[in-house]
């Protein structure tokens, strides 16, 4: 986002009493956060969910513009921008400190707080910048920040650029010199390494030795003491049950139960060394609730009397059954479909399909083209992309209460609110990302949504644990181009040599490019730019899993196919009539036979030969 963006954004922060946090530096991310697959595609790892594997960071096979990395973008620094983001109403500064060493954070944190105590004491930056240059980075870039998207955002080299850095600021030509910035750097490493060790050499995060000692006797209470080892001190507390032991031989305390209830002491503050039941009788028992009265006191004691917030426990939710009215003969899975072009208007005359029409991610100011033409088809549903912004986002919600459709299906939360402030029906998108019960719930019980496309991030077994809430319809993609991400940034500088200098208000209504990028496996990933849309990079493969029609029919209500050919790179596209026939074929119940089911398995993996549905498999 740029700061005209966040500026509104902190404004209407402001009027509902909501801080902002904007990130100012670290390792920056090419792709619109929450629209990269990239990693979960692969293996398994979601970068929506922050476990990336960083694949935008791999090396290709040389580009036609001459770089091996295309994809690697320079590190994020705002660290010149701090008074506009403080003008613009920004709260709070966030630094990336996860897998960095404390060099790293302890230069960058401290030049950070500097450079902000310097500038509301005297109105100046104070601070040059030159620290951050001295542990890891990429070379910085504020691009996005300015809103100047331009081809400097990209550094064909994903490794620590500090030593290049030294370098360049001495100018140092000769091996001489260049060796001279080498150990100047060197030195101001070792330098840093030491202020830090001195900051940090007075504390310690070893766990503390902890040993539990249980004694007792038949009518009197039970005791545990507990003794704690620190700096050569020991610290020793006492619980003691109110109910007294009692003979019992099959409910007795003996070791086994002993170890199994305290044996989480041993935790990342404590090392639980020794559990002593000498003193303790066998046969003896009081009741298991006090017993975990007296765990909770000892912990309290434990944690400087301060008693610990109990776990949270989210109650069972239930799973209601499918709406009555998904196929009033058979109550099975009903087909939709995906397009974004007129051209396939004659497909919703096909019986028994669902059919959504995909709106763009940019319009003309004022675009007026799509309330006209939802009107005069009335049989379509609104498809309203992830990413809408500034005037994108205002002609996108005109359509939609200039057309108020019965259903939307939609994958930006603005206008997902907006069509429940109208009374809208409407259904999640694939791109909102759904993968639990509880995401399901909220949507229905906060904003009356109707139904969702389950994600396809997660694999078979995981959908068999959601629960659907009452009167809520379940969806599935079982057939579309696998996107890997979507980016404001152009693609094309890095992989086919664009001559623009930077993206201009005219490249997303006009730019159509199209082409590819292959890693050093040899896999060829397919670099889209459709006209209205953000540039975007597809798998190699189509997705199509037929497998969750037989599995899981009895948990969706409808299944979608992608005919929009998006991401099909110069791969032939299937007959789509021929396509919807297979599919039809899949869901009618007298073909659920293995004989059946895998001839048109066979017949579907013929007319899309380069498919996969591992992720169904693997899940996350």
């Amino acid at each position: 986002m740029n700061l005209k963006e966040i500026k509104a954004i902190t404004a209407v922060a402001e009027d509902n009493n909501i801080l902002v946090e904007v990130f100012v530096h670290g390792s920056l991310c090419v792709a619109f956060s929450g629209l990269c697959y990239s990693t979960s595609a692969s293996v398994g790892n979601s970068g929506n969910r922050g476990r990336c594997s960083q694949a935008c960071r791999e090396e290709y096979e040389t580009t036609e513009s001459g770089n091996n990395f295309p994809l690697n973008i320079k590190d994020n620094s705002a660290f010149f921008d701090l008074p506009a983001l403080i003008e613009a109403g920004v709260h709070s500064f966030k630094i990336e400190g996860r897998i960095k060493g404390a060099n790293y954070v302890h230069t960058v944190v401290d030049s950070f707080r500097k450079q902000i105590d310097g500038f509301l004491t005297t109105g100046e930056l104070t601070e040059d910048g030159e620290r951050l240059y001295q542990v890891f980075n990429r070379d910085f870039s504020n691009a996005f920040l300015r809103g100047d998207l331009n081809q400097s955002m990209f550094i064909d080299n994903p490794r620590d650029n500090s030593t290049k850095h030294a370098i360049e600021k001495k100018n140092a030509i000769s091996v001489v010199q260049i060796h001279d910035a080498e150990q100047e750097l060197h030195q101001q490493n070792k330098q840093i390494k030491a202020t830090v060790f001195d900051k940090i050499s007075c504390l310690s995060i070893e766990k503390r030795p902890l040993s539990l000692t249980f004694s007792g006797a038949l009518g009197q209470s039970l005791i545990i003491h507990a003794a704690v080892l620190e700096s050569d001190k020991k610290h020793e507390f006492t619980v003691e049950s109110t109910s007294k032991l009692t003979a019992s031989d099959k409910a007795s305390i003996d070791q086994h139960v002993i170890d199994k209830r305290f044996k989480s002491f041993n935790n990342s503050s404590y090392t639980l060394t020794n559990i002593n039941t000498d003193n303790m009788p066998q046969g003896l028992s009081i009741p298991f609730k006090e017993l975990s009265v007296l765990k909770r006191q000892l912990a309290t004691l434990l944690n400087d009397n301060n008693p610990l917030l109990p776990e949270v426990i989210l109650p069972a939710l239930q799973n209601h059954p499918k709406s009555s009215d998904t196929s009033s003969a058979t109550n099975s899975p009903k087909l939709s479909l995906l397009i974004c072009d007129e051209a396939d208007l004659g497909l919703t005359k096909l019986p028994n399909a669902n059919v959504y029409f995909k709106l763009p991610d940019a319009y003309k100011r004022g675009c007026t083209k799509y309330v006209d033409f939802f009107k005069e088809n009335p049989a379509l549903i609104p498809w309203f992309p992830s990413v809408l912004i500034g005037k994108d986002y205002d002609v996108a919600l005109n359509i939609l209460k200039q057309v108020k459709p019965k259903t939307i299906v939609t994958n930006n939360t603005g206008i997902a609110y907006e069509a429940y402030c109208l009374g809208i029906e409407w259904i999640a998108g694939p791109f909102l990302n759904t993968t639990n019960s509880y995401a399901l719930l909220a949507m229905k019980e906060t904003f009356n949504c109707a139904g969702a496309f389950i994600s396809n991030e997660i694999n078979h077994q995981q959908m068999r644990t959601i629960a659907r809430p009452e009167n809520f319809k379940l969806f599935y993609s079982v057939y579309h181009p696998i996107l890997l991400m979507t980016s404001r940034q152009c693609f094309f500088r890095q992989s086919v040599g664009c001559d623009k200098p930077r993206i201009d208000n005219g490249c997303m209504l006009s730019c159509d490019k199209s082409t590819s990028i292959t890693n050093l496996k040899g896999d060829n990933f397919a670099i889209d730019k459709q006209k209205a849309g953000y540039p975007s990079i597809y798998n190699q493969d189509q997705f199509l899993n037929a497998e969750i029609i037989k599995d899981l029919s009895d948990l969706y209500d409808g299944f979608l196919i992608d005919l929009t050919n998006i991401g099909a790179g110069d791969k032939v596209s299937p007959d789509k009539v021929a396509l919807i026939e297979q599919f039809e074929r899949l869901l009618t119940p007298e073909n659920s036979k293995q004989t059946d089911f895998e001839s048109i398995h066979n017949t579907l993996k013929t007319m899309v030969p380069a498919s996969t549905n591992v992720q169904y498999h693997n899940g996350l």
